[in-house]
């Protein structure tokens, strides 16, 4: 008995030891997150500059930043409260307004409900019963709130017993006017969902006007099972096409008048990307041409509408995309700080509120790519950059006068770092990862940077890595391609890589301009499961990507495409010459930009791509928008060889690989009229492919998105 029992024991302890052993990484790991890492989300900075706050399971969290401890919970639902989504402070933080039941819209905007918190009575009562509203804010002094229903803007006074609900435009149509919110093209190319700005001093609002009785519509069908699909029509200006025209407003609750802004132009084909307001009550309108190589700051009153030009820029090619921290108005009233790469590299530079250039705060051939804060009264700003390498990102102070530039974030640590800067300037957070190590997220001091604890360290995420995976190697490289250019890429290898097999290899990539897939930081998509399938994985960021200064990104200007698949060939041809990558065998995936990018190399590198995996692509930038396809192609009434020559719908007869071309059909964004085109060539080309098409899913795939990428691992083994 003992005898038999010691065996059974032994048999179970080695089964238990073969079953714990560690494992190659595979689909269910990456989509079930667990090798995602946790962060803190939902926070916020308090005014004090002594405390912060988090939303966790519906509940919003106050901090202290000296010991890290639980101050307490700022707002905590009644029984049955819906799920908080988000929240807003005003009136010196002595409100709340508190996000819930959000009904997405489109990439950024969304219907919802909304509630008012009163921290100093306990009083919590919903905002509007008229129906879902979009976009509410709170006043800065807690006496009122805005928001946007029917294309109308609305404003609330919170003020009484009962809150009084008030309309303040009365032309707002479906499909004719907008105010208050983005027509479609600005909130997709701008990133903005909120057209409305509160003046400083709670007595005016700014808002934006949007005709768009005059662009044209685009229709999808939705079938979401029932007998008859209906069509939805929404206004979509693709290139060359007419925009809306855009008015900037001002509403004064004192006079209950709305003032026009002069937009000092003499045509309305022009973008207006932001407004702000100035600390002394002006209004700050960001204004650019139709191609969007001109760019100014217009300086307004908003009592009279009356606008000059404070700040003027001009680029042979375009201004880089303009956002929330392309102009900062310094807080004392006394200048601001611009982003611009009028040099080569994207930098700061201070203004007086004359428009006269101060001095540059940065330079190097380094880029500035994020401003976290400016503390005039201690002359300090402090931002994000890439000085050392394009792949990593630091966190620096400089003075105003750009001097005493200071490391922030760890010099030992090697990777990305991020910063979050509350209004006290005493102390910040950082978010640190790397390749090889998951987020940490720390307190540190912004005196010397000095870490003063760890928020979060992602502690069980490396117990479970070191006890149940055997992660893959990611092995950032460089080569030179025929032209002279150094490109960036990386490389996914099976721990037990074996030097002397001939791997078959699958290329990611995204290649947009402006963007970045080759950084030295913490993540792990689908394609790492393809290592325990026998295929490697490699990613090159090509010409026209960012972080490497303005003439790397801009010389693909005019020709979309055109030098991007030159890149991704000659990397294929790179990565064939290796001698574990079989060269028969190099296959490329990419997703929207990237799908075009993937159509055009299996199309124009026939003799180097033998599988190409094609995600809402791009087909022709002629059915693209705007704002996005102009900025970095012109107009096609202006370029059309740059629109044509390489639109992948023009090369189907190239085809000789495999290709999977997957779309849905409730795609706003990349319509799915590109794959259906591109289908439509192909098979008068007589050309065979794989074709994967979702029904009402827009261009994330949604719930999808998991049936997609699994038939695209399947799809990669079976044909690479």
């Amino acid at each position: 008995m003992r005898k038999t029992g010691y065996f059974i024991a032994a048999w179970l302890l080695a089964a238990g030891a073969v079953a714990a052993q560690p494992r190659q990484v595979g689909y269910d790991d990456i989509a079930k997150g667990k090798l995602s890492a946790k962060s803190v989300a939902g926070l916020l900075p308090m005014g004090d500059g002594e405390h912060y706050t988090t939303l966790k399971d519906s509940l919003i969290l106050r901090w202290r930043y000296a010991d890290g401890k639980l101050a307490d919970t700022l707002f905590r639902g009644p029984e049955g409260f819906p799920k908080v989504a988000g929240y807003t402070f005003g009136g010196g933080e002595s409100k709340v307004l508190i996000t819930t039941e959000r009904e997405p819209i489109y990439r950024h905007s969304a219907r919802s409900e909304y509630y008012v918190y009163d921290r100093l009575s306990g009083d919590l009562k919903r905002l509007s019963p008229n129906g879902k509203q979009q976009e509410a804010t709170l006043s800065p002094d807690g006496t009122k709130a805005a928001f946007v229903r029917d294309n109308d803007l609305f404003v609330v006074d919170l003020t009484g017993p009962e809150f009084r609900e008030r309309r303040i435009t009365h032309d707002g149509v479906r499909g004719e006017v907008i105010n208050g919110i983005p027509d479609w093209v600005y909130e997709e190319e701008y990133s903005f969902s909120r057209a409305y700005e509160w003046a400083p001093g709670s007595d005016a609002i700014a808002f934006y006007r949007f005709d768009e009785s005059g662009v044209k519509e685009y229709s999808m069908n939705t079938f979401k099972g029932k007998l008859y699909p209906e069509n939805y029509n929404f206004k979509y200006p693709k290139a060359g096409e007419a925009n809306s025209v855009v008015a900037i407003k001002v509403y004064s609750f004192d006079s209950d008048s709305i003032v026009d802004i002069d937009l000092c132009q003499d045509t309305t084909d022009t973008y207006v990307p932001r407004i702000e307001w100035t600390s002394d009550g002006r209004l700050a309108v960001h204004w650019l041409n139709r191609l969007q190589n001109r760019y100014r700051i217009l300086l307004a009153s908003p009592t009279t509408g009356a606008a000059s030009v404070l700040y003027e820029e001009r680029n042979p090619r375009y201004i880089e995309r303009i956002d929330n921290e392309t102009a900062t108005f310094l807080p004392d009233g006394k200048g601001f700080v611009v982003k611009s790469e009028r040099d080569g590299w994207m930098h700061l530079y201070r203004y007086d509120m004359d428009g006269r250039l101060r001095n540059r705060i940065t330079d190097g051939e380094w880029e500035v790519t994020a401003l976290y804060g400016i503390d005039a009264k201690a002359g300090k700003v402090y931002y994000q950059s890439t000085e050392g390498s394009p792949l990593r990102r630091g966190v620096w102070s400089v003075g105003l006068d750009g001097k005493g530039k200071r490391q922030l974030s760890a010099t030992s640590e090697r990777g990305t770092h991020s910063g979050v800067f509350g209004p006290g300037r005493k102390y910040w957070i950082n978010y640190f990862s790397n390749s090889t190590t998951p987020t940490v997220v720390t307190l540190r001091r912004v005196s010397d940077g000095r870490a003063v604890r760890v928020l979060e360290d992602n502690a069980a995420l490396r117990t479970r890595i070191a006890d149940d995976y055997v992660l893959p190697r990611k092995e950032f490289f460089t080569f030179t391609t025929p032209e002279g250019t150094v490109l960036n890429g990386y490389m996914l290898k099976p721990a037990d890589f074996d030097s002397t097999r001939r791997y078959p290899v699958l290329m990611t990539q995204y290649s947009g301009p402006g963007s970045q897939q080759v950084a030295d930081k913490w993540g792990w998509s689908w394609e790492a499961a393809l290592l325990r399938e026998g295929v490697l994985v490699a990613c090159v960021d090509g010409r026209g990507t960012g972080f490497r200064g303005e003439e790397f990104r801009k010389c693909t200007y005019g020709n979309l495409g055109a030098l991007e698949v030159q890149d991704q060939i000659a990397a294929a041809r790179y990565l064939g010459g290796l001698s574990f990558i079989d060269p028969a065998r190099i296959g490329i995936y990419g997703w929207s930009y990237g799908g075009f990018m993937a159509l055009n190399c299996i199309l124009k590198g026939n003799d180097v791509f033998a599988l190409a995996v094609a995600v809402a692509p791009v087909t022709s930038w002629r059915y693209y928008d705007t704002i996005y396809t102009e900025l970095y192609n012109g107009l096609p009434q202006e370029n059309p060889k740059g629109y044509d020559d390489n639109s992948p719908i023009n090369f189907a007869g190239r085809l000789k690989g495999k290709l999977l071309l997957a779309h849905g059909t409730g795609d706003d964004n990349v319509h799915i009229q590109n794959s259906y085109e591109m289908i439509e060539k192909l098979v008068q080309a007589d050309k065979s492919f794989e074709m994967l098409i979702y029904p009402d899913k827009n261009h994330g795939m949604g719930a999808s998105r998991d049936h997609l990428l699994r038939r695209a691992i399947e799809f990669v083994k079976a044909n690479l």
